[in-house]
């Protein structure tokens, strides 16, 4: 497969498989050190990310598919991108083209009366609603 592909062209870097594109620059002066959400932000511009989002309350798998659905339909009216995959009854993925987007909508999802947390780069965010918080003493 390598082969074949070697003497491939592509027209736009938008057509290339993501891990041979090439990675856009980051301008680290306007890195807030305060910020590391930003750098993260920042440095997943272009590039696919998956996140986990998990519901609180046990609810149904078709609960799950209505309120996710829900929400997809929210952030692609704010012109957020993303793709949404049920894994479990009370779990689902959202995959974003454009990783720096989930850093936009995570804000929105944990606004959610029914999020329990959201996973982003192995780091869990917790919703306003969570039933489950870890205290802020623990870590």
């Amino acid at each position: 497969m390598e082969q074949w592909d070697e003497d491939e062209e592509y027209e736009d870097e938008g057509d290339m498989p993501e891990h041979k594109r090439p990675k856009p620059k980051m301008d680290l002066s306007q890195f807030d050190p305060k910020d590391p959400e930003g750098f993260m932000k920042m440095s997943k511009k272009g590039q696919t990310l998956m996140t986990f989002v998990t519901l609180h309350s046990n609810p149904t798998r078709e609960k799950t598919e209505e309120l996710s659905s829900l929400w997809q339909t929210s952030l692609q009216n704010s012109h957020v991108l993303t793709d949404r995959y049920l894994i479990a009854d009370d779990r689902f993925i959202f995959m974003f083209k454009d990783g720096s987007q989930a850093y936009d909508a995570k804000d929105f999802i944990l606004e959610q009366e029914q999020v329990e947390s959201m996973t982003i780069e192995n780091k869990p965010y917790y919703g306003k609603f969570a039933k489950n918080k870890p205290n802020k003493d623990e870590l």
